[in-house]
């Protein structure tokens, strides 16, 4: 029979690999094409409200508003021509007043133009905002805010509101609502059946042979390693086939799209012309195509002033969405091989067995799993993906696939080596540079974990004394920095460093000197945030210390002074080597801690002057919500996790801190 000839654990993995991949891959390809026909869409939006408000302007312009009935004409003209649109308004913001609508619930309160009611106010404000924003590009000469406004009121129904302007003043809006069609799959599920059975039927034809020839040799079919990489090529070159016909689909479809919009666009302007010769009005020539424009009312370039294809504008908008499914279908390949090679290598069954025989287990410890899931590994894989954007306060709307710029971030980051430069006045240096702000962060944490340490094991060495009088009183006090929020120990040492009121400058000043400005000065500034942590660091050491020291055992110091040891060999043959257990981990811990000390360097010194003192922690905070570059900021964290990832793994190794000792 052939069943004997072919690897169960193979076919298994392919089966479950093709299940998944293909409707996946087709799931994707439905989503860029619903992706292609809602630009399209709001693409042809944008043209009639373009229109509409150079129009509703002409009108304005030429017959001021004592003409306002010509506006109610023109709207209901607008409405007769375009078919799919199903309402319209223009509102003027100057006395808030609605001039025309063919909405049936705006004649029912009072007869047009009228002032705008209170529960038209949202209106008045989207005018306002429209307003706002492109005063606001204009100003900063660049296109920051959106100044047109898309909303989908219910499943299929589009909103568009464009201001209209009044010389270089926006002086109102138009807004039309019109039906929006539902996607055409661009997929049908039966080739994916088909494509499915094609691939397995292949797999089952290459494969018997391959089992046959292990069979001869003495060895299981189930252990065939030539199965496993037939199957591999298999599903390989099928998902590529596949996927190269999806995104041949997605082409068609956007090239047809494409010449829609060329189309519509030509009978708008036909429909513009006729509607603004029976006002009296002259639409201006087209020079440009000046209603095709992207949300900050820039034109796109895709289409000439006569509608005809710009053959570079349009396939760069194609590969931007060519390239979103690209790594869609990329990674749903990527993932149904990782399911083939788990199931083919065994792992599925090993894990199906301990699932079974640790069912009990397993169920105990889910709803941790579960929350550690939620809450630590998704926001840490988001930031990871997040790194290879370039995610920012403007394209927050944007899913991560349309702003993914691969090892771009990290490229920027640590292949800047610019960090200091020879000027007529000297060397100046880049205290934005990743590896100064690594400089001082490594300063930063050697000279804080040395304080805390050295302080920290003095201290509980003197705590540690059998004889020491009133010993408990001692060691609540040493224990309140500890005790206290750091925070606000970090604003009261910031209050201390004060020039004119800080106790440290009033100190100096009775003996006659001259007041510190301590942020104005690298060193100084520097030396403000290791006081402070210094004061709050020691406590820590202190109490891991002196619990090591408590632990061991008075036999060995006196077996030490039997020896003949005196108290600095007590101390380094006895005291050290039985503090190491406690020491090392504690020290890996004050590492990673003080390497992410945010609190201090933001609330004391706040990394003055011109950021010489941040560290990467606050760089990346900075860079995150002051600068508003998210991925940017995400890569910056990444580097962060991966330099104390490679230091715990190396200070564990090295010092065998996690091993029993026997």
């Amino acid at each position: 029979m052939t069943h004997k000839f072919i690897s169960r654990l193979t076919f298994t993995g392919l089966v479950c690999a093709v299940v998944l991949a293909l409707p996946a891959a087709r799931w994707f390809t439905n989503l860029a094409g619903a992706d292609n026909e809602r630009l399209a869409a709001e693409r042809l939006a944008t043209m009639q409200a373009m229109a509409l408000a150079e129009v509703a302007a002409l009108e304005v312009e030429a017959h001021g508003y004592e003409g306002e009935p010509g506006l109610v004409g023109i709207v209901e003209s607008w409405g007769r021509e375009q078919a799919d649109v199903d309402s319209l308004r223009v509102v003027r913001l100057s006395g808030a007043r609605l001039l025309a609508s063919t909405v049936p619930t705006d004649h029912e309160k009072k007869a047009l133009p009228r002032r705008l009611q209170k529960d038209e106010k949202p209106l008045f404000d989207l005018g306002q905002r429209l307003r706002v924003a492109r005063e606001t590009n204009r100003e900063e000469g660049a296109s920051r805010k959106e100044e047109i406004e898309f909303e989908y009121v219910g499943n299929n129904r589009l909103r568009a509101t464009a201001p209209y302007m009044k010389g270089e003043k926006v002086d109102g809006l138009v807004q039309l609502e019109l039906a929006v069609p539902e996607p055409v799959p661009l997929s049908h599920p039966g080739r994916v059946v088909l494509w499915a059975l094609l691939l397995i039927c292949i797999f089952l034809v290459v494969s018997i042979p391959i089992g046959r020839s292990t069979l001869a040799a003495g060895d299981e079919p189930g252990r065939s390693w030539g199965q496993t990489a037939a199957a591999v090529l298999i599903l390989a070159l099928g998902l590529w086939t596949f996927g190269s016909r999806q995104m041949s689909l997605l082409s068609m479809q956007h090239t047809a799209l494409e010449e829609k919009v060329a189309r519509q666009y030509m009978e708008l302007r036909k429909t513009a012309s006729d509607i603004a010769d029976d006002a009296g009005l002259s639409i201006p020539s087209f020079a440009e195509n000046r209603w095709d424009v992207d949300l900050f009312r820039q034109p796109l370039g895709v289409l000439d002033k006569d509608g005809v294809l710009a053959p570079e504008t349009a396939a760069s908008r194609l590969s931007v969405g060519l390239r979103t499914l690209r790594r869609l279908l990329g990674g749903d390949a990527a993932a149904a091989l990782l399911v083939l090679v788990f199931f083919a290598t065994g792992w599925a069954r090993r894990f199906w067995r301990a699932l079974v025989e640790y069912r009990t287990a397993y169920l105990y410890v889910a709803p941790a799993m579960l929350s550690m899931l939620v809450l630590v590994f998704f926001p840490f894989l988001y930031g990871v993906a997040l790194s290879f954007t370039d995610s920012n306060i403007y394209n927050t709307d944007k899913s991560i696939l349309e702003i993914w710029i691969g090892l771009t971030n990290f490229k920027d980051i640590l292949l800047d080596f610019d960090i200091a430069s020879r000027t007529a006045d000297g060397w100046i240096i880049n205290y934005q540079n990743f590896y100064w702000t690594f400089f001082i962060t490594v300063a930063w944490t050697v000279t804080n974990v040395f304080i805390g340490v050295s302080v920290g094991l003095v201290l509980a060495l003197f705590l540690n004394t059998d004889r020491l009088a009133m010993r408990r009183v001692y060691r609540v006090l040493l224990i309140l920095p500890w005790a206290i929020p750091n925070y606000i120990t970090a604003l009261i040492w910031r209050g201390m460093f004060h020039r004119q009121f800080g106790v440290f400058n009033q100190v100096i000043q009775m003996f006659g000197g001259e007041p510190i400005s301590w942020f104005d000065g690298v060193f100084s500034s520097f030396c403000t945030g290791i006081a402070t942590n210094g004061w709050l660091s020691f406590p820590f050491m202190m109490v891991m210390c002196l619990g090591g020291l408590q632990a061991i055992s008075q036999d060995m110091y006196e077996a030490a002074r039997m020896d003949g040891a005196g108290r600095w060999q007590q101390f380094r043959y006895v005291t050290l080597p039985s503090l190491k257990p406690v020491l090392v981990p504690a020290i890996i811990i004050s590492v990673v801690w003080t390497f992410n000390m945010f609190n201090i360097i933001f609330l004391v010194s706040g990394g003055e002057p011109g950021g010489a003192n941040e560290i990467l922690i606050t760089q990346a905070y900075k860079i995150a919500f002051e600068k508003y570059r998210y991925g940017y900021a995400a890569a910056y964290s990444c580097v962060i996790f991966a330099i104390l990832l490679i230091y715990g793994v190396f200070q564990i190794r090295m010092t065998k801190a996690t091993e029993a000792t026997t």
